[in-house]
Formats: C-alpha cells, sequence, structure tokens
C-alpha cells in the first residue's frame, strides 16, 4: 500500500521545517545579547578587579602568596562587590531570556538591555533593579570564593609540582580544575538567585519568600540531586568560560605589568 506523505510532517515540497520551540529558542537568546554584553562589562570587570589588586597588596614582599583562606576571602569580597553592581543587567538578561517561552500575553516586549531598565526603573520601582540582590551576591561569594581561590591555589600547585612554567598550559589546567570545583559550588545558589529573579506573583504573593525558601522546595518536591541537574552541560559551558576567563586575564596581567611596572 502506498505511503503518503503528509504536510504537517514536512514542507508543502518535503523540506523540513524549523522548530517553533527553536525559533523561540534563539530569538529569546538573541535578545538577552545586550544585557549578557552589560553583565560581563560590569560584574566580571568588577570581581576581577577587584580580587587582582587585593591579591597583589597581600602577597608578601618576598613574593609569598596569600594562603587559601585569605585567597577565598578576598573572592568572596571581589565577587560580592562585582555581584552587587552587576545585579540590574542580571535581572534585565534573565527576564529578556524568559520572555520568549512566556505565553503571548504575559511577555515583556524588552527591546534592549537599557529599555529593559528604563521600564523596570518605571513600571515597578528602582529597588525592583536589585530583586533578588542578596542571593545574586550571595552566589557571586560561592562562585568567587570556589573560583578564584581554587585557581590560584591549583595554579600554585602545578607550578610547585616543577612539571609546568607559568605559561597558558599551566593556566588551562588550573582553570579547568577551578571550573570542576565552581560548577559543584554554584549549582545549587544559582538555582535560588534564578527562580527568585524571574518568580511571578501568585495570589498576590511572592512564589519564593528567599532562596532558602527555594532550595527547600526543590529538595522537597524534585529530590535532592536536582540541586545538581545538568551538572555536565554546566560544566561544558563554565569550563570553557573559565579558561578564557583566566587566560585572558593572565596575559592581559603580563602586558600590564611589562608596559606599566616594568621600569
Amino acid at each position: 500500500m502506498a505511503v503518503t506523505a503528509s504536510p504537517g510532517a514536512g514542507g508543502v515540497d518535503g523540506k523540513p521545517r524549523t522548530s517553533p520551540k527553536s525559533v523561540k529558542f534563539l530569538f529569546g537568546g538573541l535578545a538577552g545579547l545586550s544585557a549578557g554584553l552589560l553583565r560581563q562589562a560590569t560584574y566580571t570587570t568588577t570581581r576581577l578587579g577587584i580580587y587582582t589588586v587585593l591579591f597583589e597588596r597581600l602577597t608578601g614582599a618576598d613574593g609569598t602568596p596569600p594562603g587559601f583562606l585569605m585567597k577565598a576571602l578576598i573572592g568572596m569580597t571581589a565577587g560580592a562587590t562585582g555581584a552587587f553592581v552587576g545585579t540590574p543587567a542580571e535581572v534585565a538578561l534573565i527576564r529578556m531570556t524568559a520572555d520568549g517561552r512566556l505565553p503571548a500575553d504575559q511577555r515583556r516586549g524588552y527591546k534592549n538591555v537599557f529599555n529593559a531598565l528604563i521600564r523596570i526603573a518605571r513600571e515597578e520601582g528602582v529597588p525592583t533593579l536589585w530583586r533578588g540582590c542578596i542571593p545574586t551576591m550571595a552566589r557571586a561569594v560561592v562562585v568567587n570564593a570556589a573560583q578564584l581561590a581554587s585557581y590560584s591555589q591549583s595554579k600554585q600547585f602545578l607550578l610547585d609540582s616543577g612539571y609546568f612554567s607559568d605559561n597558558i598550559l599551566c593556566h588551562f589546567c588550573a582553570s579547568m580544575i577551578s571550573g570542576l570545583v565552581t560548577t559543584a559550588a554554584s549549582m545549587p545558589v544559582d538555582i535560588a538567585k534564578t527562580r527568585i529573579q524571574n518568580m511571578r506573583m501568585i495570589d498576590g504573593k511572592p512564589e519564593y519568600k528567599n532562596g532558602l525558601d527555594v532550595l527547600l522546595k526543590v529538595v522537597r518536591y524534585e529530590g535532592f540531586f536536582s540541586l545538581w541537574k545538568g551538572f555536565t552541560p554546566y560544566y561544558a559551558r563554565l569550563g570553557p568560560h573559565t579558561v578564557l576567563t583566566f587566560i585572558f586575564l593572565e596575559q592581559m596581567n603580563k602586558v600590564y605589568k611589562r608596559l606599566f611596572l616594568s621600569g
């Protein structure tokens, strides 16, 4: 018996159609591009700048680096400060990327990050730009204590082993270790931060009370290990990001020292 191709399975000419969900995902990601760039320009530059300055200030006169606990404390300070500065861009980023998944009548329709920031401040008040600031800073404290301290410690361990010199290979290996540690430490607080920033009001009440309430509800209704759901793709994203961040940071530090401090 002959089988007739259904027009719904493909185009009229038999060519496969693009999934509407794929289109939503694509344009949702592009819509948040400006917010993502602003977040990096505020949060990342602030935290890395503060960490580098404090690390150099606390390095001994003989070149002895700070201990691990001090590195973690420096990372916490840098992360909390950077997170506070970058929270408005973070709020805009999460809303813009989530917009494409909402029903048409619930979409906010921000044109770009600056339009989002202006509308949020005008329609919901300036403090809304820092909604979720506490869990964002808490996440940044955990992430930067793990990422920056583990990178510095891993790099120091690799150099002390005698098998590595202070070059890109050493920076690559240290940053991959740092990415693994950071992924394990940050995923639970990342879940809390994201859900709070993207929550809606239900019957006049917020969906979650605070970050702890998010974690308790996730554990209760989704299981303990749901806090690390998606570990592999999360590390696949964070690993290369960490590698590129620290390699560029190390190279820029070398150029800066050569141009401005060598004399």
